[in-house]
């Protein structure tokens, strides 16, 4: 750790020699989300959280209109298993074999009977619901739409990671203070308003069914109405506390409450929902609801300190970028908005411990509504990458332990079931166990392979020790004997080939035509090398096959003057829609991928403009954006990247949320990861960039970083 603090503190000092510290605070308030009013179309929620939990709000600050999600990253179940079927008839699960190159390979596809199940399961639990009861003088429960509340207006502390809504019913002002704790699933509220005085005020918590057959279910997760699949139990404690027992199938979740004194009743045996109710004449009310098997709870008081603390040190210690002060570009404002928003967003849903899902977790929103999804090792570049750029090792750390946890599983899926000579194959999807999620496309893909790679050489790179090798020997050294295996070697024409069967990483080819596609070939190469270079930090020998590979790989496909998506692709696939309608991953070829051996960068450069202009960019999404910017900066065309990074497909909303567009849902977080991965890149430069922001126009844009690292 302390090699990479000195470096950041260096960066501080060094740009205090040059210009002014950046106001950091300031910037990062100028930015809050506010919301005013109720809106039934609103589909997102403000957020807090800590990477491991988040909580999403209403313009309550709680759920009282909307049932926005409450979820974790331990937060997982099983359903009950297939009619007919055991775990037996799990466990021994096993696809269809295909051919590779004369010899059968064995894949978690096309199995039948479990495989849905699998695909399924385990699945995310949404841990419940929190919102406000209003009573009336008589003591009648309202049942409130957000026509009920005047005056709404709500303010998101982003320095602090406080939630601050303020509304009146029936003429009297309700406040309420919310935020999460840094290290638990604890959830802290107050709350102030005449009605506590009267008795007309308490908070209720509701827990839902959660199951696999539901994807994509935006924006909410959970079934309320099916009380009978699952079962809560409630019971107290003498110190105040009291605690719900929710169990659906085998898995059990608790919730336990604490704070000012309260008495809490279920309000009928056939539901789920509990009432929390202070006694009359309180001023205010606060409580702690902490979701998790963990006995620790905190005052609401000691939470919101955990939060203060632990976003004033993410916000100070780590890197940061500003584009808006001293910039005459009427772009900078809304450029600086995403970064701040996402920086946040990102903590909030994507710095846990282990890879986010693709779609993510709070609604994951985490803020994530495909509840069937499992942990995404492909995007996990996406999500994940810019974490090493802006020097958050804390939170990267957390999620990279993946590799060595799961690196005997992968083993096993190379050597035993697949049947290759040795390596570790990693998965596409996998869940908390680190078993692969069965599907073809999550079988055949193999862009993600070298993913842990580069994760290496980024903390060798801030951490330049032996520890740091010795850490990820085992999983480089798994992830490229498994590179230089796949590859076949072509006698026909001597060189090593890739697939097929494969899919390419925007995963519109037939797997059984795509040989030798570009961005692969070129990362692929990427690996090898820092796999080559590693092992001999380490002083070993760089095995004979992975030196024979990588300097035998097949070429880039070229034609016609520009890179192919692979190898024998028809020549007219610029203008074949079945080609130019997903990731144009063309232009990672000399963007987000340094120049590899081999590459042409005056065909790249070509391939990247044709890109502009061929593909069908209305269908593009997410990552895709910063992607085609990374391309235009590291090509010389820095306002094609400032266009590429706001252009109106690429979108976030008035809280930040990356917009899904026409293929994902909102919110898209590899979309926000990947506008961080660009915009530390952009403004803190790469190993072959000169001078400051180089990925910047030098008109109209100002640009201070402080506390980045290069890109490759």
């Amino acid at each position: 750790m302390l090699p990479n603090l000195f470096k950041v503190l260096a960066l501080f000092l060094l740009a205090d020699g040059i210009h002014a510290r950046i106001d950091r605070r300031t910037l990062v308030r100028r930015f809050n989300p506010t919301r005013h009013g109720f809106d039934p179309n609103i589909t997102t929620p403000m957020q807090v959280g800590n990477g491991n939990f988040a909580f999403g709000a209403d313009i309550t600050g709680l759920q009282t209109l909307l049932p926005f999600g409450i979820l974790s990253s331990w937060g997982w179940k099983n359903d009950t298993l297939p009619l007919g079927k055991t775990m037996q008839d799990i466990e021994d699960y096993k696809g269809v074999s295909w051919l590779n190159h004369g010899r059968l390979v064995e894949y978690d596809f096309g199995g039948g009977g479990v495989e849905q199940w699998l695909i399924s399961n385990p699945n995310r639990v949404n841990l419940g619901r929190v919102g406000l009861v209003f009573w009336s003088a008589d003591g009648k429960k309202y049942d409130i739409t957000g026509e009920d509340l005047t005056e709404a207006h709500q303010e998101l502390d982003l320095w602090t990671g406080k939630l601050t809504s303020r509304f009146s019913f029936q003429g009297n002002t309700v406040i309420v203070e919310t935020a999460v704790a840094d290290a638990t699933g604890s959830v802290g509220i107050t709350i102030q308003s005449p009605l506590l005085q009267s008795g007309q005020l308490g908070v209720f918590l509701d827990f839902p069914w959660n199951d696999g057959t539901a994807k994509f279910s935006a924006p909410f997760v959970g079934n309320w109405n099916a009380t009978t699949n699952h079962s809560t139990v409630l019971s107290t404690s003498r110190d105040g506390s009291a605690s719900i027992l929710h169990t659906l199938v085998r898995s059990a979740f608790k919730t336990t409450v604490m704070g000012s004194k309260f008495s809490i009743s279920r309000d009928t045996p056939d539901a789920h929902r509990y009432t929390v109710r202070p006694p009359k004449k309180a001023s205010a009310f606060s409580l702690t609801v902490n979701y998790g098997l963990s006995h620790e709870t905190a005052s609401a008081k000691n939470v919101f300190e955990s939060s203060t603390n632990a976003w004033e040190g993410y916000w100070t210690e780590s890197g940061f970028v500003d584009v808006l002060t001293g910039s005459t570009d009427s772009r900078a404002e809304e450029l600086q908005r995403r970064v701040i928003l996402s920086r946040y967003l990102m903590r909030v849903n994507e710095a846990g411990d282990t890879p986010p899902q693709e779609v993510s977790r709070g609604y994951h929103g985490f803020s994530d509504s495909r509840t069937n999804s499992s942990d995404s090792q492909e995007m996990y570049f996406w999500h994940s990458a810019h974490w090493a750029l802006w020097n958050n090792w804390d939170i990267l750390r957390r999620s990279t332990t993946i590799y060595s946890r799961f690196l005997s599983s992968s083993i096993a899926r190379a050597k035993v079931q697949q049947g290759w000579s040795a390596g570790a194959r990693w998965p596409k999807m996998t869940d908390p166990s680190g078993r692969s999620a069965p599907g073809q496309i999550n079988n055949l893909l193999i862009w993600q392979q070298p993913h842990p790679l580069i994760f290496a050489l980024y903390e060798y790179r801030a951490f330049p020790v032996k520890e740091v090798l010795e850490k990820w020997r085992d999983v480089v050294v798994e992830t490229a004997n498994w590179m230089s295996t796949f590859a076949w070697h072509n006698t026909t024409t001597g060189v090593y080939d890739l697939g097929p069967p494969m899919y390419v990483a925007s995963e519109d080819t037939s797997p059984n035509a795509t040989q030798n596609p570009a961005l692969e070939l070129a990362y692929w190469r990427l690996g090898l090398d820092i796999a080559s270079t590693w092992v001999k930090e380490l002083g070993e020998e760089i095995p004979n096959d992975w030196a024979t590979v990588a300097n035998n790989l097949a070429k880039l496909p070229v034609d016609n003057g520009t890179y192919a998506v692979y190898e024998g692709i028809e020549s007219n696939f610029w203008t074949d829609p079945a080609y130019t309608n997903d990731h144009p991953t063309l232009v990672g070829l000399h963007g987000w991928l340094p120049p590899t051996p081999g590459l042409d960068i005056t065909v790249a450069k070509a391939t990247a403009e044709k890109v502009w202009t061929h593909w069908n960019v209305t269908n593009c999404w997410g990552w895709d954006f910063p992607m085609l910017a990374m391309s235009a900066a590291r090509n010389g065309d820095q306002d094609k990247a400032i266009e590429w990074l706001l252009h109106p497909f690429f979108a976030f909303d008035d809280v930040g949320m990356p917009i899904g567009g026409v293929r994902v849902p909102t919110p898209y977080f590899p979309g926000s990861g990947a506008l961080l991965l660009s915009i530390a890149m952009m403004a803190g430069g790469w190993d072959s960039s000169q001078g400051s922001a180089p990925g910047f126009p030098s008109s109209g844009w100002n640009v201070r970083a402080e506390g980045l690292s290069n890109a490759l």
